[in-house]
Order: C-alpha cells, then structure tokens, then sequence
C-alpha cells in the first residue's frame, strides 16, 4: 500500500472518529466529555448573557464578559466546522454521498441554531460601528444546542406532528371564536366604550389577550357585556385544557414507542441466545439515541426476565 492510501485511510478513520465523537455515535468517554463540556459552556452562556443585560454588571466585568464570548464564539466555530467536515460520513457507507450528509446537518434545525448563533459575532467584526444588539441577542438561540443532548425537545415536535389533526382542529376552533366573540362584543360595547372597542380588530386584540391572560384587562359596562366577558374566559380555560390533554397524550404516547423500539432491539439481540460486544454495543448507542435512562432500560431487561421464567416454567409443567 503506498503512502498516499495510507494517509488516505487516516483521514478517513480520522473523520469517522470525528463524527461519533460528536454525534455521539459511540457513547464513549469521549463524546460524553465533548457533551458535557458543550452544554455547560451553553448553560454558561447563557447566564452571561441575562447578566450582562444589567448595566452595573455589564460595565465592571466588560473585559470578562467580552473575553468569555471570544471564547464560546471560538469553541463553537470550531464545533460547526468539525460538525460540517465530519458529517459526511452520515450516509458514506450506505451507498450515499459526502455532500448528503452535509447538506442534511446545514439545513436541519440543529445545523442553523449552530450557525445563527455565533454569526452575530464576525458581524460585529465585519461592521465595528453598527448598532447590533438585536442580533447579539441571537446568542440566547445557543440554548437550543442543549436539545440536542436531550430528548424531550425531539417528542414534544414529534407528539405535535402526530397529533397535528387535533391541533388544526383546536385552531380552528379558537379562529372561529375569535371571530364570533370579537364582533359580538364590538356590537355589544362599542357603543359604550368606543375607546376600547372602536373596530372589530382592537375587539381581536382584546379576545387573544384574554384567551393567553385569561384577562383582557377591559371592564364590561353592560350586563350583556359581562357575560360575554365571563364565557371567553371560560373558553380560554376550555382550549387550554384541550391543548393540554392533546400535548400530554401525544408525548405520552411517544416515549411509549421509544420504549418498544428499544424492547424490540433488545429481544432481537436475545434471539439466538447470545449477545456480543457488537450488539451490547449497539444497544448502548440506540439507548443513547432514544433519550432512555439506565433505570428504563433495566425496567425493560426485568421484564423480558420475568416473561422468560414464566415462560420455562409453563414449558417444564407441560
């Protein structure tokens, strides 16, 4: 083999290393270590910000806080460019390409949190002089990176989307409210209040803060008026139980089918009898990647022991 294949598979082996460290591909001590070092440095960051919102600290601990930021933006560049280098290899052995996986990382919502919020710092490099402090804001955005550790942001989108039937409808409903209780109460009190209710649409404005607040901050003047007032909130209290109860189900039915994945891998592994390192070490990975704690996991092993010992005791009376 000449020198250039061998540097060739080096860099290859370099990169795959690359991508499960980061990935978590293989829960090592190594990417456990780059997991935890990233979301400190989140939560850190964070924390900085909210502090230096206020002026008192902000103008003592300046050159700190500027110091620090340098560092996060350095540390997160340098994350994006391995994140970027490395995820070719996603879909490299599975007949895709380089640009495949890359592709998939710089557009998925992972991949745009990672870029928008370190961007606002070569900004402000590239224009000294302008007023950015909207987009210094974008920073806050790096609370999002710590969803990629955890999973509960990924069941909450997933419960939504499943129950995206149920949602849709309960928007239509609020829609149709909206609109029903907004001009009755512009009929009703915009005579009175003309102030307060002098078109249909400052009556909208009024419906949504009651529905969120449960109060729209208006009082009726007409006795028809209060008990308009009176049934919106109830309405409010009405779709935010609905909305509850969908979001509760939907999630609880999504860690239920995270729980029966992982039982199904696992009596696939115990089919033949045997479990090697490879397959020990696969079901670690799929633990990781569902989000499942080690008490989970040992709840689903003594289950499949107790159905294992029923199930040799039925077979030894018969």
């Amino acid at each position: 083999m000449n020198t250039a294949a061998v540097n060739h598979s080096i860099y290859q082996r370099i990169k795959r290393r690359t991508f499960e460290i980061m990935e978590g591909e293989v829960p090592d001590q190594y990417s456990r270590f780059v997991e935890i070092f990233i979301a400190l440095l989140v939560v850190a960051n964070v924390i900085g910000i909210i502090l230096e919102s206020v002026p008192e600290i902000h103008n003592a601990y300046l050159q700190e806080f500027h110091a620090f930021d340098m560092f996060s933006v350095a540390v997160f560049t340098v994350e994006f460019i391995l994140r970027v280098w490395s995820y070719s290899e996603k879909y490299v052995h599975s007949g895709g390409t380089s640009w495949q996986g890359r592709k998939e990382y710089l557009f998925s919502f992972y991949g745009i949190i990672d870029f928008v919020s370190t961007v606002p710092f070569y900004l402000q490099l590239l224009f000294p002089g302008a007023d950015l402090r909207v987009l210094r804001m974008f920073r806050l955005l790096r609370i999002f990176k710590l969803s990629r550790y955890n999973s509960a942001f990924e069941d909450m989108v997933a419960a939504v989307k499943a129950e995206k039937d149920s949602f849709s409808s309960a928007v239509f409903l609020l829609f149709i409210s909206c609109l029903l209780f907004s001009s009755l109460i512009y009929i009703i009190e915009g005579h009175d209040q003309p102030e307060v209710f002098p078109s249909i649409p400052a009556a909208m404005h009024w419906f949504v803060i009651t529905i969120v607040a449960g109060w729209g901050g208006v009082e009726p003047v007409t006795f028809v008026g209060t008990i308009l007032v009176i049934l919106t909130q109830v309405l409010s209290i009405a779709l935010a139980a609905i909305l509850t109860g969908v979001v509760a189900t939907a999630y609880s039915a999504q860690v239920e089918r995270r729980q029966a994945l992982y039982e199904m891998e696992v009596r696939n592994v115990l089919a033949d009898g045997v479990v090697t390192e490879a397959e020990q070490a696969q079901l670690k990975i799929m633990q990781a990647k569902l989000g499942m704690s080690d008490e989970q996991v040992e709840a689903i092993k003594h289950q499949m022991e107790e159905e294992k010992q029923i199930a040799e005791a039925n077979k030894q009376s018969t």
